[in-house]
């Protein structure tokens, strides 16, 4: 047990020893790194409520930028490679898979330091998803589906841990608002509500 214990101890005195990462008006940080994004586990019904929808989880590599208009408090925008998603549908498998681009522009206020090293934040802001390449098979194998795009409010909350005075390993969650309105065969047949949490870890330099 104190085998396991101490690497972890001498990674967190790494941390905590660090320098700070101070965020002020005109710096501009860039980051790097992966994203989870995971629907929630209900996805409505189609069909006037004859099928259970259930769209699966895709992980990506993203890229940030933060711009801040004041000491602390900064406009982010989140960008990623496309995410793919399987859409199943309950007792029949899945039914198809579908592409999108979840772009995301945030208001965020980033908190003073704790023990000089780890800077918590949070945000607000608004989504945008584009959905395409949707592919139909099992048991709507040769159908026509459309997913709409959508408009929706999105959340945003981590850590910041400083490596140094230009350089964090941050960790962080999204709440992002994504309801699409489905086609089959050019037929409106429902919503499918994804309102997924987005979360994973990215190297940030500052600027």
């Amino acid at each position: 047990m104190i085998r396991k214990i101490a690497p972890l101890a001498a990674a967190a005195a790494l941390f905590v020893a660090g320098p700070a990462f101070a965020q002020s008006k005109g710096d501009f940080t860039l980051g790097f790194g992966v994203h989870q994004v995971a629907p929630k586990s209900n996805n409505g019904k189609l069909a006037n409520g004859t099928l259970a929808v259930d769209v699966g989880n895709n992980i990506r590599p993203t890229i940030t930028g933060e711009y801040f208009v004041a000491d602390n408090l900064g406009i982010e925008v989140i960008a990623a490679l496309p995410f793919k998603h399987d859409i199943n549908i309950d007792g029949l498998g899945q039914v198809g898979e579908t592409k999108h681009l979840p772009p995301t522009l945030s208001l965020q206020y980033h908190f003073g330091e704790v023990d000089g090293k780890i800077k918590p934040f949070v945000g607000a802001g608004v989504n945008y998803t584009w959905f395409y390449s949707e592919k139909t098979q099992g048991a709507l194998a040769g159908n026509d589906l459309r997913l709409g795009n959508s408009w929706g409010l999105a959340a945003h909350a981590g850590v910041d841990f400083a490596l140094s005075e230009k350089s964090a390993f941050r960790v962080d969650v999204r709440w992002i608002d994504i309801d699409t309105k489905v086609k089959l065969n050019k037929a409106p047949i429902g919503t499918v509500n994804v309102d997924p949490l987005v979360y994973g870890a990215s190297y940030v330099m500052k600027f």
